[in-house]
């Protein structure tokens, strides 16, 4: 059923109000609260009516029933001063005073699970596309309902951050709560690629949390994981999950973007698709890998001027060629990358990815680390689950001499994403700070953890060498050093200041010392 009132259309089928054609965000209680008005609307109501039907005649403090009742009246236009919608009539209730049509919802009557598919379901958008479900709440605890859409609207709040991501709202994706409808089906009514769906479980103090993503094309299933905290402070848990969730669910996204560009044929290719698939080769880290990403961010571009993160990871595709000494031209690469950087920060002021690689290519290229710095501090504002930010703000900060904040962003962002295809990266950064403060094992032991994964790494060769040799373990340092002069036979000790932005003194003295005790020249 749909009711009409004002410019508002109340759809009960959809759980959905909008306002002069833009839908409103609302609670579920303060939808619930809403339709009983209006389906009670010929008598008052009264508190204890409203308490027994919408609360299940739960105790509910008069303060949060005014809350309740304030964000009705907010969401449909009205005020507790007007009242032109809604009416308190003093010691005896509320009723709804609008006048309103009713219609039958357009949306199909057919008994859950059994819905046909819908002639005009919405067409795949270009970009990636997700709906979170409500999740099923697995205690048979009224309380945790809401504490479980707190959760999922939190999660959906944390996506919506995320520029190339076409989010469904929560009004749309709640319609299926408590309905056993295939998510195939739900994938076709939305129009979306990809499912999010989850429960909590309350067993004493504990709350156990469960996410599962899955393609609606295909009905895979992508990424599954658990989540467990304590109810002292619900709040806090509920921010951490929904942090947690979006930052793991996130890469696989892209990952199964990735693999479907992939597969797609080169005529059909995208600007996005193109995107993808230096994307694909970005995270590799080879130099054959990046020679090979370069054009296709400038097709991408090519495709689409507008398109800020592919001018961004054409800027980075540089920044990776100057630090592993691979630059053949490095005046003109220099200059074109910060060129690329600084056209992402003009297009993409709002976007988190383009923010992130462009703001740490500026500080690499242009010298501007104060400058790359904000903008990655930017893009953890815009998008506080996206581990790229962190970790690159890392790296940043260790070059300007903060090397604990610079470890607990690298924390954040391993923890963020514990998968992540740039994991090798923010293992370097790692033992880079741990380096500059002297503790030179953990040093060691993450570079060689970075090692592992690339061992063409230039910067990580460097770190293991100079630990090595710092730490008195000769044999190690000389080994590692002559992988690394395999790597780049021009670095020297002269040119370190060149190759990276270090400001403190003390810091490149560590570096050179290290360096030139494990054999580089002068």
């Amino acid at each position: 059923m749909q009711f009409l009132f004002g410019d508002c259309v109340l759809d009960t089928d959809r759980r959905e109000l909008t306002r002069a054609s833009e839908v409103i965000a609302t609670g579920p209680q303060v939808f619930d609260l809403l339709v009983y008005l209006i389906q009670n609307r010929e008598h008052v109501v009264s508190k204890d009516d409203v308490l027994d039907s919408v609360w299940s005649g739960r105790t509910v403090s008069e303060s949060t029933l005014t809350s309740q009742l304030n964000a009705v009246r907010k969401a449909v236009g009205d005020s507790g001063e007007q009242q032109r919608l809604i009416r308190t009539i003093p010691r005896k209730g509320f009723r709804f005073v609008g006048e309103v049509t009713e219609i039958q919802s357009p949306h199909g009557c057919s008994p859950p699970g059994t819905e046909p598919a819908r002639s005009d379901a919405p067409e795949l958008p270009d970009k990636p596309s997700i709906a979170a479900l409500a999740f099923q709440n697995m205690s048979g605890d009224p309380e945790q309902e809401y504490f479980a859409d707190g959760v999922v609207e939190d999660i959906i709040t944390a996506l919506s951050r995320i520029r190339w991501l076409f989010v469904v709202a929560r009004n749309s994706s709640f319609t299926y709560k408590g309905r056993a409808v295939d998510v195939k089906q739900i994938g076709r009514e939305l129009g979306v690629r990809y499912v999010l769906e989850g429960s909590v479980r309350k067993s004493a103090n504990r709350v156990r949390i469960t996410g599962q993503l899955i393609d609606a094309t295909t009905g895979a299933h992508l990424w599954a994981e658990r989540f467990e905290g304590t109810l002292d402070d619900i709040f806090e848990l509920q921010d951490r999950v929904a942090t947690s969730v979006v930052g793991e669910i996130a890469p696989q996204l892209e990952r199964a973007e990735i693999e479907r560009a992939k597969r797609k044929p080169t005529e059909n290719l995208n600007a996005h698709d193109y995107y993808l698939r230096g994307m694909a080769n970005l995270h590799l880290g080879t130099r054959e890998a990046i020679d090979g990403a370069l054009p296709l961010f400038e097709q991408a571009i090519k495709l689409d001027p507008d398109f800020a993160p592919a001018y961004a990871m054409a800027a980075w595709c540089h920044v990776w060629r100057k630090v592993n000494g691979w630059m053949t031209d490095h005046r003109r690469e220099t200059a074109e990358g910060a060129r690329l950087a600084r056209r992402a920060v003009e297009l993409g002021r709002d976007d988190a990815v383009a923010l992130t690689r462009a703001g740490h290519a500026l500080a690499h290229l242009a010298g501007d680390l104060d400058g790359g710095i904000a903008l990655l501090d930017r893009a953890v504002m815009l998008n506080p689950s996206h581990a790229a930010a962190w970790f690159l703000g890392g790296f940043l900060r260790v070059w300007n001499g903060e090397h604990d904040s610079a470890i607990e962003h690298f924390t954040r962002a391993m923890r963020l994403s514990p998968l992540d295809p740039e994991s090798y990266r923010m293992q370097a950064g790692m033992a880079m700070a741990h380096m500059f403060e002297g503790r030179l094992d953990a040093a060691a032991s993450w570079a060689d953890k970075s090692f592992r994964d690339l061992p063409s790494f230039l910067l990580v060769a460097a770190i293991v060498a100079a630990s090595h040799a710092l730490t008195g373990r000769t044999e190690e340092a000389r080994r590692a050093m002559d992988h690394l002069r395999a790597l780049d036979s021009s670095l020297r000790i002269s040119n370190l200041r060149d190759w990276l932005p270090i400001q403190r003194a003390d810091d490149l003295a560590i570096f050179a010392d290290g360096l030139r005790k494990a054999g580089l020249p002068e």
